[in-house]
């Protein structure tokens, strides 16, 4: 019997992305169909990354295409190939790296830090190459959260190679001063300091470079913002009133200066006590899931507050890669795979792609 090519594009049109609900082929994602006798096979390609769910896509368009008449054996490739997308205007590119996400918050103690590490983790272990930079001068922890110790080694006297770990290049003014030393600048020092941090590290081919912003939407902030190629910024806050305030405030400096809202997390939405099991909102409900409506931005999800995340991120095996097959390692995972899904539906950066105009005088 005949496999009738027709019903088989039919089927694979019919099947739906699990992170977008649209078609793959909407996006262009289905590759090398070919029906050979009782045979079906054919390449899935996602511009984000998601390792995990690639046995349940396998799955997806299994299911579909045996239920056409005459196919015995299906075949499916998964792969994932990430593009570099739209900045700022007139902010080129960073070399080595194609898409840059800044994680803030309005005010501190929301949580930004320990979210940015984790994100930066579960975009590593969805099969996407990562880096994390430290933009907090005044207050760096990342060599503290990702159990990172010594100095970055310097090929050329003028640049300086990352830090790694867990599999995430990273870098922070940490790694170059003592512990206890205050950095007592003023914000020309901290904006000359991240720009060199930022540039002058050699970053290795990164799908993702997250970047861990200090709290407020002061000098710092504005650099990266104005000068730093920013794919698009994450939100971090709590459901309480007062971190809401201030993170709408870090929301709309990003609005003012071009660079899209990837989305919102909320952090500490939720307290479970580990003696009794007694669920209590301490900080409030439902204030991401307000701010997002008001704005019209996603809420990526929404984190509990819970001792084993402090427990973890101060011990340098933050939650993702602690217990990478827990529920709140799947929130973070999920919130990664949003946040990527929200970058590859953004347009592609074609800059590399024109050629340079030299005019010569003949």
């Amino acid at each position: 019997m005949s496999i009738d090519r027709a019903l088989v594009d039919a089927a694979i049109a019919a099947v739906t992305d699990l992170n977008t609900g649209a078609p793959y082929a909407a996006a262009k994602g289905i590759r090398n169909v070919v029906v050979e006798g009782d045979a079906v096979s054919l390449q899935v390609m996602l511009g984000y990354p998601a390792k995990s769910q690639f046995d349940a896509i396998r799955q997806q368009f299994a299911e579909a295409l045996r239920a056409v008449p005459g196919v015995v054996n299906v075949r499916v490739e998964v792969a994932q190939q990430i593009a570099a997308h739209t900045v700022q205007r007139g902010v080129k590119l960073l070399p080595g790296v194609k898409n840059i996400v800044a994680v803030a918050s309005g005010k501190g103690g929301v949580g930004k830090s320990t979210t940015a590490v984790n994100l930066a983790l579960a975009l590593a272990s969805e099969g996407a190459s990562v880096g994390i930079l430290d933009a907090d001068i005044y207050g760096p922890s990342l060599p503290t959260m990702l159990g990172i110790e010594g100095r970055p080694e310097s090929p050329d006297d003028k640049s300086m190679n990352p830090m790694t770990g867990h599999g995430v290049q990273a870098n922070s003014i940490g790694f170059l001063i003592e512990a206890d030393n205050p950095m007592v600048w003023r914000g020309p020092m901290a904006t000359s300091a991240l720009e060199q941090l930022l540039r002058q590290t050699n970053w290795h081919e990164l799908d993702y470079l997250i970047v861990d912003m200090p709290p407020g939407t002061g000098d710092i902030q504005l650099t990266l913002a104005q000068r730093v190629p920013v794919t698009g910024a994450v939100i971090v806050t709590t459901p309480q009133d007062i971190a809401l305030l201030d993170a709408k405030k870090g929301l709309k400096m990003f609005e003012k200066v071009g660079i899209p809202i990837l989305g919102i997390v909320e952090n500490m939405g939720l307290h479970i006590c580990s003696n009794c099991g007694h669920e209590e909102h301490i900080f409030g409900a439902g204030g991401g899931e307000r701010m997002g409506k008001e704005y019209g931005v996603d809420v990526l999800g929404s984190l509990p507050l819970d001792i084993t995340i402090r427990e973890q991120v101060d011990s340098g095996m933050p939650t993702v890669v602690a217990d990478p097959n827990g529920r709140i390692a799947e929130i973070y995972r999920s919130i990664a795979r949003k946040v990527a899904v929200h970058i590859a539906e953004r347009a592609r950066d074609m800059s590399s792609k024109f050629p340079s105009i030299v005019v010569q005088n003949t």
